[in-house]
Order: structure tokens, then sequence, then C-alpha cells
């Protein structure tokens, strides 16, 4: 069993809230880890089975009376239970009653949203981080924000690159010995989760279509979102692209970085760009394969950022630091890939590139964002293909992508 990075997290919370909710991808390893926190100590539900999700969504008060301490795995397949544990907790609030798992946000329902506030604590699992898999602490957003970056003890760079970012971090995935018997696997996985998680929170009349919107979205994996664009791929509405990415959102397929913006800085793009959340899963939707990726550097770019935005994110979700991730952008292409905000407003700038030599270019943008900021700009990284790291002035350098997971 892997060690997870957000264990300490939800230990944590069982001790300061009655309910924790623990939401991220299928398949990603939630049930493992509960279990093994569980440790026969608490019962296990699973609403996988069909038995207990009929018990569970016929009669959701019945389901929870009984209940003292519970682990209940797959919880957005039964909305109504959520209400019900509500009620529950109301009578008997001791900390840490239930332990749930969710593959979908079901939170963004109003009415199970307001229903636990300040009862339940929420914790994100995405697939595993390099970290994980390796078994390493990572100590990268820490050394970030104090210009702290050490040269790569585990470097990763060039083929071993591409074909770790191909590979991606659901646990299954790692297993797969051949290329092909991975897609396969992504493939089935995709399928599979849209069809079933989707069905239980959405009505969608034309969900046999939501695989093929994905697709196309996985072109647009890096880039600023365009609903008109994208709905016009299956022939459907602004309105109707907007809500698929939102579902898509729900179960974790992709996520939205908002634009940052200043008053200081003109012309900015205000429009969220959009990634996929494992750059395993991204790269069977577009058809990737490790000899294609190799010989395309446009199409490993992308792959590679939403690979790094994806290893931040989690890293964020384990970290006690409260940091809020945007993307930068200036119509004139002046960007930075990734900017973390610190709830003290200090700043950070991360961008991102498939090649081993950078230059005064690739610093351009960071280098807007640190006159704009001036005290509240901590410090600025190029991620790169390299083994070492190359300051470039005054709060910049160049630093290898392994960083990310020292």
């Amino acid at each position: 069993m892997y060690e997870r990075l957000i264990t300490s997290r939800i230990l944590a919370a069982l001790s300061e809230v009655p309910v924790v909710l623990i939401v991220g991808p299928r398949r990603a390893g939630k049930t493992t880890l509960v279990r093994h926190i569980a440790r026969h100590q608490r019962p296990y539900f699973t609403l996988d089975d069909k038995a207990v999700l009929d018990f569970a969504r016929d009669d959701p008060e019945g389901f929870v009376r009984e209940i003292n301490i519970a682990v209940i795995d797959e919880v957005q397949r039964a909305p109504d239970l959520m209400l019900a544990i509500k009620r529950s907790v109301d009578e008997d609030g001791r900390y840490g009653r239930f332990l749930l798992t969710g593959s979908a946000n079901i939170l963004t329902l109003p009415r199970i949203a307001d229903s636990l506030a300040g009862r339940m604590r929420v914790i994100s699992l995405y697939p595993l981080a390099r970290c994980e898999i390796i078994g390493t602490a990572s100590t990268f957003l820490q050394r970030l924000f104090h210009q702290d970056l050490q040269p790569s003890q585990v470097a990763l760079t060039g083929s071993d690159l591409i074909h770790t970012a191909l590979v991606g971090g659901f646990p299954e995935s790692l297993l797969c010995t051949q290329e092909m018997q991975r897609h396969n696997w992504m493939r089935d996985y995709l399928t599979a989760t849209v069809m079933r998680d989707l069905r239980d929170i959405s009505h969608i009349q034309r969900l046999a279509e939501l695989p093929r919107f994905l697709r196309y979205l996985a072109e647009y994996s890096g880039k600023v979102v365009n609903y008109s664009e994208f709905g016009g791929s299956i022939d459907v509405s602004y309105q109707t692209s907007k809500h698929y990415v939102h579902l898509l959102q729900q179960v974790f397929f992709i996520t939205l970085l908002p634009p940052w913006s200043t008053n200081k800085i003109k012309r900015l793009v205000k429009k969220p760009k959009i990634h996929f959340l494992d750059s395993g899963l991204l790269a069977t939707a577009r058809g990737e394969t490790f000899s294609r990726v190799r010989g395309e550097r446009s199409a490993w770019g992308s792959l590679l950022e939403s690979f790094v935005v994806s290893e931040v994110l989690k890293l964020i979700h384990a970290s006690d630091m409260w940091l809020i991730p945007y993307h930068f952008r200036q119509n004139n292409d002046r960007e930075v890939d990734l900017l973390l905000q610190r709830s003290d407003g200090k700043v950070v700038g991360i961008e991102i590139k498939a090649r081993a030599t950078v230059g005064p270019r690739d610093f351009k943008g960071l280098q807007l964002l640190q006159q704009a900021l001036g005290e509240r700009f901590a410090a600025g990284v190029v991620l790169c293909d390299r083994e070492d790291i190359v300051p470039y002035s005054k709060q910049l350098a160049a630093a290898p992508i392994s960083c990310l997971w020292e």
C-alpha cells in the first residue's frame, strides 16, 4: 500500500468534526485508504453493493438510525443519505462518527452543501503523486516560498519523464506493463465512470455523448476555456457545454484554474484554464503514445503542463499551507502557467517548459508579476527538463521538474 500524503489530515479531521468526507476520482485509492485508517474498528458499507444501495436510497433515515460509527463508501450514489447523516449528527455530534468517500462532488448540490456546514471536513484525494509512488516526502511548496529549492536527487528527464507523465497516477495504471494494456484500462475507466457516476448525480438525456465531449476537451487541456467551441464539437449550446464541463469537474476528470488579476497589470485574460487531473487519462483521451509524444514537442508541452499542475494540486491538498491556485495571462501572451497565492497574500509563480534550455523569454511572465507585486512576490521558477538549478535573477530560477517530489 502506498503512503498517502493526506493521511495525517484525515486523522486530524476525525478528531475535530463529526463527519469527514474524502472526495476524488474513482480508482484513486479512497477505499483502500479509509479501510486502512478504520482497521476493522468501524463497520464498512459500500454503496457499490446493490443491496446496501437500495436500502440507503429507499430508507436513508433507517439506514443511518442504528449506526454509531462507520465508513460509508461512494455516498454520491444516494445523495439523500447525507441529509439523514446530518440529522444523526445533530443528535449525536461526537467527532469522527462518519468517514465517507465520494467519487463525485455532491457538495455542489446546495441542499447538501448547506446541511453539513460546520459539521463536516472535506478532503480531496487525487491519483498518486510522484512522491507517493517513490516514497519521498516532498517539501517543494515550502522551499519555493522560501527560495530554497535544492538540486534533485531523483531527477527524471527526457524519455523517463515522458513515460512518467503518460502513466499518470492511478494505482491500477501503474500495474500495467504494456502501453496498450494501460490505454485499454483507461478507456474502460473513462466510459464506466461517465456512465455510472454522472448518471447518479445528474439527469442527462445525451449521457452517451460525454465520452466524445471529454475526448474533445483533451485537445484543450492547458488552454483557456471556450464553451462555444467545446459545445460545437457535439452540436450543443454554450450553456449545455458549460454544464457538461461542470459535470466533468464533479467526477474529477478535469479542473479549471481561475484567472489571477490585479489592477496594476492591464489587458489580462479573465477566463479560466482547463486541465486534466491525471496526465495518463489525458494521454489516453488524446490517443497519445510514447513514440508520438517523444517525436512531437507540441504534444509533449501541453501534456507536461497538465502533469505538473496536477502534481502541484496534490501537494496543495496535502499541505498545511493555505494556497489558492490560479493562472495568469496577458493579452500579449505574457503568462505564468501556475500562480499560488498564500493566505498572507504572498505569491509564487511557476512556468512549465518541456525543454532543458531556457532563456530570457521564458521569464517574461514571471518578471511582469514580480514588478507588479513588489514585496508580495515570494519567488518564481521555470520548471523544465533538466537536472540542475540555474539562478536567473533575484527571486527567479530555472529548476528540474523533479523538484516537485523532493
